[in-house]
């Protein structure tokens, strides 16, 4: 079985092992969902942003870290990730950003309506169509990335301090 301990001391499976056609699957839709994002025009740094919040309300560890070291190397700073959690009290992030990260978080929690409504209407003027729907499928496939990671327990291991 391919997996990790968990803390009651059984085995997780890690299910994109485990079910690798699937996985697999997951990944080509990642990567057209990456290049509908470019030919959209959204920056790099609004991609990893969306993944982070989304994966900072699922609680997936794996993937904070994964996005977290993208983000920085796609030129993001330490203070907007610091503060991305708390993004509607800043004034950070640009009005497209600000409207991804609404339209992210309305795409991940989608029985929130009222939320919903207010970020599209948000994103309707900010953002192109093409922009909404990049971004709403960046929010999706991070979400299926996330629960992946999630169920399977991924480890996140430590890197040397520099």
């Amino acid at each position: 079985m391919n997996g990790t301990e968990t803390g009651h001391g059984e085995k997780r499976v890690y299910v994109d092992k485990q079910s690798p056609k699937a996985y697999h699957a997951m990944t080509a839709t990642a990567e057209a969902v990456r290049t509908a994002a470019q030919e959209a025009g959204l920056p790099r740094t609004l991609v990893e942003l969306v993944n982070l919040r989304v994966s900072q309300i699922n609680g997936c560890a794996f993937c904070l870290d994964v996005h977290t070291r993208a983000a920085l190397r796609a030129g993001e700073t330490t203070q907007r990730l610091g503060v991305l959690p708390a993004w509607r009290d800043t004034e950070v992030f640009t009005d497209q950003e600000r409207a991804a990260l609404a339209l992210a978080e309305a795409t991940t929690h989608p029985a929130d309506a009222a939320l919903q409504e207010d970020a599209y209407a948000t994103a309707r003027r900010t953002l192109s169509d093409d922009e909404i729907s990049a971004v709403i499928w960046v929010a999706i496939a991070i979400n299926a990335f996330n629960r992946v990671s999630v169920m399977s327990k991924h480890p996140v291991r430590g890197v040397p301090r520099q």
